[in-house]
């Protein structure tokens, strides 16, 4: 058999097993898994010499926002220097929230997202869309699942930038979804105590005292837990498919294990930043930089939910990646409500779950590749195109050095942001080498891919098997 390319000797990793072999490349698919690989003579197949490494399903971030326009400005990471920062922390494809806003349609916000990407992505990628008038969009969301995106989202807060969803709107879209083989995806937190909150605490006073720690004094965990509840409900007696984005609370684990014990349809993400930062940062001189909706939480949360994704009620992890550079950042002023939300993560997703999750025996590196890798790609309608190692899968492969470590320094990286959430420590798990439906995007920690290579893959529907 001839092969383009022939990873080699490596310790080739899936969800449920790790075994050493060669993996044959031809015509971006994976074609051959072996014990041992013979390019022949007369084969001129690249030889990439993996020995002792671990070979891993390309990662699939699930929750990007790039080139977004949120809280006055625009996200700082496109998908040029966004895909180039994913290729390099072994990210082969991700999925961006396609909005629509005012009176724009779904299919609108499809082809304005579709611009964005066009001539730029380096890495594959699909997206979500957001449903910000279930009354003026339900009828579009047919021909959305139809042309390969069954997800949809709907947000719990945010009525000010026209994005919120009611009760109803969630109920009636989560009924309809399930006859359709789609998914909803929820950004969980209520509304009106949150709102009630801020305005209690949004006085000089306090804003002088305490900073940036508003941010976690207007949102305590009951904000998240009590939207969570109330999503498992409309699930429940709807019996459709509830997918939490963004968990960052012991309390939501709590709910995900017992619905879904239960028999609710719930699937619970979380992030990095859940795992790996606390809100003590607040308190700091440059606390404004880490706001984020929701929030970074207490050491309590991330012990519970390092424990819930070893246990298997949180699914997956992603990044939530919504960079502001410090520039934007300092809009706020002294006022936390006008911190633009989100943080640059694309980069160091796989590194932070290697070396806080694997490294620590938090999980096992199987688990790294299922969380990471094959449950996004299984949940979201792209398996087994993506996020496994099989012969006919796409050949998205990431490869990394068991132990060595690179300081994160933002000046280093891809992103157009900086400052970095993670900035000085030392991470194992970067990408040595990153292939995307088979073509070379990074090489010895160096990004060498191009921009347009990158395809939108239009994903399956969700319906059960």
């Amino acid at each position: 058999m001839k092969f383009d390319t022939i990873i080699k000797g490596g310790k080739l990793v899936t969800a449920s097993e790790t075994v050493r072999g060669d993996l044959g490349i031809r015509d971006g698919r994976i074609v051959a898994i072996a014990k041992r690989l013979d390019a022949g003579r007369a084969n001129d197949a690249t030889i990439v010499d993996a020995s002792g490494r671990y070979v891993m399903p390309g990662g699939i971030d699930a929750h990007v926002h790039l080139a977004l326009p949120f809280c006055g400005t625009v996200s700082a990471d496109d998908y040029d220097s966004g895909t180039r920062a994913a290729a390099c922390g072994g990210v082969t494809t991700l999925i961006d929230f396609a909005i629509p806003y005012g009176k724009e349609t779904l299919q609108q916000a499809v082809d304005n997202w579709q611009a964005r990407a066009e001539g730029k992505a380096c890495i594959d990628y699909s997206f979500h869309l957001a449903i910000t008038n279930w009354e003026q969009q339900k009828k579009d969301v047919p021909k959305m699942i139809e042309r390969g995106i069954p997800t949809f989202k709907q947000f719990m807060i945010y009525e000010s930038q026209g994005w919120q969803s009611d009760d109803a709107a969630m109920y009636a879209a989560l009924e309809a979804l399930r006859d359709l083989g789609g998914m909803l995806c929820v950004h969980a937190e209520s509304s009106r105590v949150l709102d009630m909150l801020i305005e209690r605490h949004h006085n000089k006073a306090e804003m002088k005292k305490h900073g940036a720690y508003l941010h976690t004094i207007t949102r305590p965990n009951f904000i998240e837990a009590e939207a969570i509840q109330r999503a498992i409900e409309w699930a429940r007696v709807t019996r459709g498919r509830l997918y939490i984005v963004h968990m960052s609370t012991g309390e939501g684990a709590d709910l995900v294990r017992r619905a879904r014990e239960e028999g609710v349809d719930v699937i619970a993400e979380t992030c990095p930043q859940y795992l790996a930062l606390d809100d003590s940062l607040f308190a700091g001189k440059d606390g404004h930089l880490y706001g984020t909706c929701p929030q970074i939480k207490k050491p309590r949360d991330q012990k519970r939910l390092w424990a819930g994704l070893k246990s298997g009620e949180v699914s997956t992890i992603a990044t939530d990646t919504c960079t502001f550079n410090t520039k934007q950042k300092a809009m706020w002023k002294g006022d936390w409500t006008k911190i633009p939300m989100g943080m640059p993560g694309l980069e160091t997703m796989l590194p932070i779950i290697f070396t806080d999750g694997v490294l620590k025996r938090r999980l096992t590196v199987n688990q790294l590749v299922e969380k990471c890798c094959t449950a996004p790609a299984r949940i979201m309608g792209l398996y087994p195109r993506k996020g496994t190692l099989q012969v006919g899968a796409d050949a998205d492969v990431t490869i990394i050095h068991p132990t060595k470590k690179r300081r994160v320094d933002w000046r280093k990286m891809q992103t157009n942001c900086d400052w970095s959430p993670f900035q000085g420590r030392e991470l194992a798990g970067f990408a040595e080498h990153t292939f995307c439906r088979g073509e070379q995007i990074v090489k010895d920690y160096r990004f060498v891919g191009r921009n347009g290579y990158g395809q939108f893959v239009p994903r399956s529907n969700l319906l059960p098997s």
